[in-house]
């Protein structure tokens, strides 16, 4: 059998050019279907139907060969060797970084043949809000004696349409893309082998080219090498049988789930074929409904079995948790989900795919694309044969996340949220960060930043933020402002979301150690911010900018944005541009740009300058929202003690504010992470346990994972809700970069009613491990650091100076 490897590479592999104009070109071509030739074909003023294609090429070995190919396609590829798969992508970017995956591969002589399949959803599919896409197309590219006979556009590949498949609407999961549904009849089974007719000579479209240096080249496709490992996958079998009932055959899930419903005797023959122990049958003529409760959250392909049923339907729809029942009895549900552990007098309402087998044995049905929640609705309609179903499991998918920080503490409260804020981060974690698995699945500025800041103490692996960052900045629009949301086929612009960006920079300044990874951003860095001089104003503040100026899920602010946020002035966002302005300075700094870092310093002092006359309210002690003083948050409290620029008195009366005002607007999930780093800067990580109740509340609610707002929430998995990990190793334990690149560190902890607190975090030379106890006001703690790492140990103003190693000390 032919061996392959997945492997990443970081130069493109065509280099050769004749002249200027062909200079980054590749010898292989994009190929498609032909003009006029069925779904996913090219025909001018025509937008080309969804489709799923199989590209093929048969290639026979005199002798042992050994290759290395570069793949790439528009929308997505699944690649076979000799009927097995050996990889799929291309990794989720943009057109001016669109990926490409390398395999080598190891032949033996002999007949060998590769097939594409390849799945292109139009408009009206529709596809993924994060897909960008031009149209139908596959590329493949090999290096070496075997590119003649295996390059697209220069050896003859064939294509052909493949039948059975039709796309179902994403309903309430509109990001997500198309469903699908698989006519068994219609299938072409065997196509990963090349078995079947109807193929035909490929269409010739546009040159492949190299992002990083094509000259002159038709778009869309700039090619980039993927950045990013495979994607986990691993077959799990996490299923338990909550519910078995028969249904009428119509739509069982607007059917509230009854006790009075359940068939308790197929319940166990249900479990059974779930676990693997044998098929189940299910007559002729028969309906049922089964509920499944994967116990946790999962993202991942369904793959179903099944031998005879013809004219069967099997429908597998997925759902975070049921609703439960509007309170009028109307029909529909009410928007909130109770306990998430309960399922009984409740309401399933989930998306999910369709399959219709068509008698054959073995047949093997699967999703092109993962599907997310905790509970599954399997609905059964046979028709006039029995169905024998084999076997039902799921493809577990995921960013390949290695974790090597970790916290524990006296709190076993505290403690029970860690593992749902992993299980969150990995949900929201896959060819790029996500906002939610199950309705968006987009990467956001303000949750990327949040989810990267984890990733960066809990790994040190950090190419899923580098990925992040560097397509954000791809996003940036003429007005110099990011993307909210990138990569996304609907544009959205969230102005704050583009500080946050620059903040999301400054990070990765402080966390990792790539001063020129850095420096190669800062253009977009200048970019955002000069979009935002631009919207100053005489007085020297800042006009809300136009666009979406959302900043918290706060129910009293329509569409999440404070006062003054949608026209006009508001304190919150210009507190939000000084602390930016402050992080930017510091970049600058360290590239040795001290005029522009200088610039950028006088900009912060004199909008902080501005912002105090405008909205500092001196009965109150307070900064408002608005310039009418009527309004007033915690928000705003919080970004003008981070901006750094407060007097010290003033400093004092806002923290303590703050901490005591009952009227303040207060922050919700996503907005509590900045709150709890003013918590921090004042001193009072004691504070955060007042408002961990959100996450403490989370094991009663039934939840294994983290909660996009609080209750009702729409997502059950979010990992902006993730924040509290960092703050647990960053704030509580308080492990800190001490200076740029991470090259010292800053222990100072604040363990509030802690008497033990214990982790280790990641470091890009190690890891940092640090273990504290206090009784009685002393401290005795160890701290390890990296060979060659130095820093300091801060509590209660005393210092303790640290190396490289393990060192003990007692501090009263």
């Amino acid at each position: 059998m032919p061996a392959s490897r997945r492997v990443l590479i970081d130069k493109p592999p065509f280099n050769a050019f004749s002249t200027l104009w062909d200079y980054g070109s590749w010898r292989a071509r994009w190929i498609g279907v032909p003009s006029g030739e069925g779904p996913g074909s090219v025909s001018s003023g025509v937008a080309p139907a969804s489709a799923v294609l199989a590209f093929r090429r048969e290639v026979v070995l005199d002798q042992p060969a050994t290759c290395r190919i570069h793949v790439s396609a528009d929308q997505r590829y699944r690649l076979f060797l000799d009927g097995q798969r050996i990889g799929q992508g291309p990794e989720r970017g943009c057109f001016e970084n669109w990926f490409y995956e390398t395999y080598d591969l190891d032949l033996e002589a002999g007949r060998h043949v590769l097939v594409a399949q390849v799945w292109w959803l139009s408009l009206d599919a529709p596809p993924a809000y994060a897909q960008m896409t031009a149209q139908a197309a596959f590329l493949l590219a090999a290096e070496g004696p075997l590119a003649e006979h295996l390059d697209t556009g220069v050896a003859p590949w064939q294509v052909r349409v493949l039948g059975g498949y039709s796309f179902l609407p994403p309903g309430d999961a509109w990001g997500t893309g198309a469903k699908l549904r698989i006519r068994g009849a219609d299938f072409s089974w065997g196509f990963q082998t090349g078995q079947g007719d109807g193929w035909s000579a490929v269409a010739v479209l546009n040159a492949a080219v190299n992002a990083s240096q094509a000259n002159e080249f038709k778009r869309p496709w700039m090619l980039s090498p993927a950045t990013l490992p495979p994607m986990l996958e691993e077959t799990v079998r996490p299923f338990a049988v909550r519910h078995v009932q028969t249904t009428d055959g119509g739509a069982a899930s607007t059917l509230p789930v009854r006790a009075k419903d359940h068939l308790p005797a197929e319940a166990g023959q249900w479990q059974a074929m779930f676990d693997g122990k044998g098929p189940l049958t299910l007559p002729p003529r028969t309906s049922r409904r089964v509920i499944v409760d994967l116990q946790d959250y999962y993202c991942a392909y369904p793959q179903l079995t099944v031998s005879g049923g013809a004219g069967a339907t099997v429908r597998i729809s997925w759902a975070e948790a049921l609703y439960e029942m509007a309170a009028d009895g109307s029909p529909g549900h009410a928007a909130t989900k109770g306990n998430r552990r309960e399922i009984l007098n409740k309401v399933f309402d989930g998306i999910g795919d369709v399959f219709e087998p068509d008698g054959g044995r073995d047949r093997a049905f699967e999703t092109l694309w993962w599907q997310a929640g905790r509970y599954l609705e399997i609905l059964v309609q046979t028709g006039d044969a029995p169905l024998v179903l084999q076997e039902l499991t799921l493809r577990q998918t995921h960013y390949p996340y290695e974790f090597e920080g970790a916290f524990a503490c006296s709190d076993p409260a505290m403690e029970e949220v860690i593992p749902r804020a992993l299980r969150t981060l990995e949900m929201c974690s896959h060819e790029t960060y996500m906002d939610c698995p199950y309705y968006e699945q987009l990467m956001y500025v303000g949750d990327a930043r949040l989810e990267a800041m984890v990733t960066y103490a809990c790994c040190r692996d950090d190419r899923l933020p580098r990925k992040a960052i560097t397509l954000f900045d791809l996003s940036r629009t003429p007005r110099g402002l990011t993307q909210s949301r990138f990569p996304s086929r609907v544009m959205q612009i969230i102005p704050p979301f583009s500080l946050y960006w620059v903040s999301m920079v400054h990070d990765y300044l402080m966390w990792r150690r790539d001063r020129d990874f850095v420096l190669r951003l800062l253009p977009g860095v200048r970019g955002v911010l000069e979009s935002f001089r631009q919207n100053l104003t005489t007085q020297g503040l800042l006009n809300s900018p136009s666009g979406w100026n959302f900043m918290d899920w706060v129910p009293a602010w329509p569409y999440g944005i404070s006062p003054g946020g949608l026209e006009g002035q508001s304190g919150l966002l210009n507190w939000h541009l000084v602390m930016t302005l402050r992080e930017a300075q510091a970049m600058e700094r360290l590239a040795g740009e001290d005029l522009l870092a200088q610039r950028d310093g006088q900009l912060a002092e004199s909008l902080a300058a501005a912002t105090d006359r405008a909205f500092w309210d001196e009965s109150r002690g307070l900064y408002a929202d608005d310039l009418e003083h009527r309004c007033f948050s915690e928000h705003t409290q919080c970004l003008a003690i981070l901006s750094g620029l407060l007097a010290p008195e003033k400093r004092r009366r806002v923290a303590d504010g703050l901490l005591t005002a009952p009227d303040l607007t207060r922050t919700t999930i996503y907005f509590s992470h900045y709150l709890f780093e003013a918590y921090r800067q004042i001193g009072r990580m004691d504070a955060m346990a007042g408002r961990m109740g959100p996450w403490l509340a989370l094991k009663d609610l039934g939840c294994t994972t983290t909660l996009e707002m609080p209750e009702p929430s729409r997502s059950d998995c979010h990992a902006w809700a993730a924040h509290p990990l960092y703050h647990y190793l960053a704030s509580v334990l308080g492990i800190r970069p001490a200076a740029p690149l991470f090259a010292s560190v800053l222990i100072e902890p604040q363990l509030g009613t802690l008497t033990r607190a214990a982790g280790t975090i990641a470091h890009p030379d190690g890891l940092i491990a640090v273990e504290l106890h206090t009784q009685a006001g002393r401290l005795d703690g160890m701290v390890e650091l990296p060979p060659g790492l130095t820093g300091e140990l801060i509590w209660k103003g005393k210092k303790v100076s640290l190396r490289g190693g393990r060192q003990d000390f007692t501090l009263d």
